[in-house]
């Protein structure tokens, strides 16, 4: 574990009202530039490996402990660009020392229209490297591909819950098409496809009209089942959602089998040879900042939640949400090691499965995978080093 990690991020939330008052916007209306790397080059050069001057992170949401391995990775020069929703920083390897360049962390979701970072990627060519979930990653690869270097999450959260008062018999999602409950989502999710086409799920029971707010929800009184993450949703429907304010049970999506990597930090396919040599070197330092991470999140999580009270997008997200969500990453398996003692890694029969499942639902929605597709067109294990992984 870092050793300056914890202060890091109590530095950077005391010194925030200083920072922004120094980033604002440029004369042409744009982004003011950040300052160069600060600090003596430790273990790592990422300069001399050839990485760019900046390195680029897209994600995929507002700030969350999800992403708390790149936040990890910010030294303790932060730099925050409200009205931009990004924070930058000299990039410091696991001992806190600079790495010779700086790193910047876009915000997603929001900040971007809420357009895929696969297609972020494809219009923004300074992005080095963005969050794309394999499935969209399998989606795209014929017209924007992609290829994941860093699996920052073993499973995905998402999930779908209930309420355990009004269906004691349901243990797993496969229950629900027992009952008569509705299962609200997200129009288009190829999980779903999945679940009803594993008879899971009824398809006369969906309701894709979900907008990620608690009103539905809360209104049917227990009747419906709902999508969410198992990261967030049943602290918040428990401890903040008023009109709720009990637990609800879950299953993960992966554990019904639509096994998704979820944000894997992904580059553009035709930027993989020319980023190899930076990768090499990058990779690794973001597997251990994961790592790190996971050991302790507090500095990374005041960051996190300073960084949605400054964005301002509309987003809540409490000290308790991001306190909660890297506890329930660390105990369900969500973050940390897959099957071996390595983190970061993917499984490719794990990858081919996947292809196998999404590419009938991809095609009928218009938008099939490349012909032939393997799972080495879409992750990679190039970089990764195996030595690395969680202490579990």
């Amino acid at each position: 574990m870092r050793r300056t990690r914890t202060s890091i991020g109590l530095a950077a939330a005391a010194s925030l009202a200083l920072v922004l008052s120094a980033c604002g916007e440029d004369d042409d209306g744009g982004s003011a530039d950040a300052a160069g790397p600060t600090g003596e080059i430790g273990s790592t050069d990422l300069a001399a490996a050839g990485c760019p001057e900046t390195v680029v992170i897209q994600t995929d949401w507002n700030p969350e402990a999800e992403h708390g391995g790149v936040y990890q990775l910010l030294g303790d020069d932060v730099s925050i660009d409200a009205g931009a929703k990004t924070v930058s920083a000299t990039l410091v390897d696991s001992a806190g020392d600079s790495t010779g360049v700086m790193v910047e962390v876009r915000a997603g979701g929001p900040a971007i229209g809420f357009q895929p970072v696969s297609a972020q990627m494809y219009s923004d060519d300074s992005i080095t490297l963005g969050y794309v979930d394999t499935d969209e990653g399998i989606q795209v690869s014929a017209d924007q591909p992609t290829v994941g270097v860093l699996a920052q999450l073993e499973k995905s959260p998402q999930m779908i819950m209930w309420d355990p008062e009004t269906y004691p018999d349901v243990d797993e999602i496969g229950d629900l098409a027992d009952t008569d409950a509705t299962v609200r989502y997200f129009e288009g999710s190829a999980y779903m496809d999945y679940l009803v086409g594993a008879g899971l799920l009824r398809e006369d029971q969906l309701d894709g009209s979900y907008d990620g707010s608690p009103a539905a929800f809360v209104a049917a009184e227990g009747a419906d089942a709902q999508q969410g993450y198992a990261s967030a949703e049943p602290y918040i429907y428990e401890n903040e959602v008023d009109a709720w304010g009990k637990p609800v049970e879950y299953q993960l999506i992966h554990d019904a089998g639509f096994q998704v990597y979820a944000s894997s930090l992904s580059v553009r396919a035709d930027q993989l040879e020319p980023l190899s040599d930076c990768l090499t070197e990058l990779v690794p330092l973001m597997q251990q900042a994961d790592v790190d991470y996971l050991a302790d999140p507090s500095g990374a999580n005041e960051l996190i939640v300073s960084l949605v009270e400054e964005y301002d997008t509309g987003w809540q997200y409490s000290e308790g949400v991001a306190d909660y969500a890297a506890e329930t990453m660390a105990e369900l398996g969500i973050s940390g090691n897959g099957e071996n003692d390595t983190h970061g890694d993917f499984d490719m029969e794990r990858m081919q499965t996947l292809i196998e499942q999404t590419t009938p639902i991809f095609t009928e929605q218009g938008t099939p995978p490349a012909e032939g597709l393997t799972p080495e067109d879409v992750v990679t294990n190039q970089f990764i080093d195996m030595s690395i992984g969680a202490d579990v």
